[in-house]
């Protein structure tokens, strides 16, 4: 299914949160933290919880592991929740669960967004929310952009306790496969949804698009 929001602000009474997932080793950017680099002068993983809040999206819960005083730091004033995952050596699962446990119990969904993606906008998220606010629960909202699909995805909260189930180093992207009925694609006009960094070229490919850090 394909939705083209109307607007880009979220639904009234949608009870959306958003999971940021900031815990991985960086192992590929090494000896850096990906999530401390500056875009605009400004550490990616503060970007992207900024644009969670930005959204309307609340709360905002930020799943921190390798370097979390650090991380913690570089959220220092947001009005995010931020939890720590002892287990983040175990995979990205570990962290998407500890993010679950942390959000209200009358949460109808949740935008789950990874921490390295620092192009994300708010006004994408906030397409999601409202999609979402028209179809429910059981929807499972994604960005799409010239018929490709990226990220954040908003997953409703009838999938929680099956995310809940997953282990090792993976998202919630084999469910998606699993409930393709569910999955609407909310089209978007901006790449964002695809750019995340991992690697030294990743982030230079990044601050020459974005004109910063010359």
């Amino acid at each position: 299914m394909r939705a083209t929001p109307r607007s880009s602000s979220g639904g009234v009474g949608l009870k959306a949160a958003a999971i940021v997932l900031a815990a991985g080793r960086s192992s590929r950017m090494a000896p850096h933290n990906k999530l401390l680099e500056p875009i605009d002068g400004m550490p990616i993983v503060r970007r992207v919880a900024a644009a969670a809040l930005a959204s309307g999206a609340r709360p905002v819960v930020v799943v921190t592991g390798f370097e979390a005083p650090r991380v913690a730091e570089a959220l220092r004033d947001l009005r995010a929740t931020i939890v720590h995952n002892a287990a983040y050596a175990e995979g990205m699962s570990t962290s998407l669960r500890t993010g679950l446990v942390a959000l209200p119990a009358d949460s109808d969904g949740a935008l789950i967004l990874l921490g390295d993606m620092p192009e994300v906008e708010g006004q994408v998220l906030g397409a999601l929310m409202t999609v979402f606010a028209a179809t429910g629960r059981r929807a499972i909202c994604v960005p799409a952009r010239n018929g490709r699909r990226g990220n954040p995805v908003l997953w409703g909260a009838a999938y929680f306790a099956e995310m809940m189930t997953i282990s090792g180093d993976i998202g919630a992207k084999q469910l998606m496969a699993r409930h393709q009925e569910h999955v609407t694609e909310v089209a978007v006009g901006s790449d964002g949804i695809f750019a995340d960094v991992d690697t030294p070229s990743d982030l230079a490919r990044i601050e020459t698009r974005t004109g910063s850090n010359p």
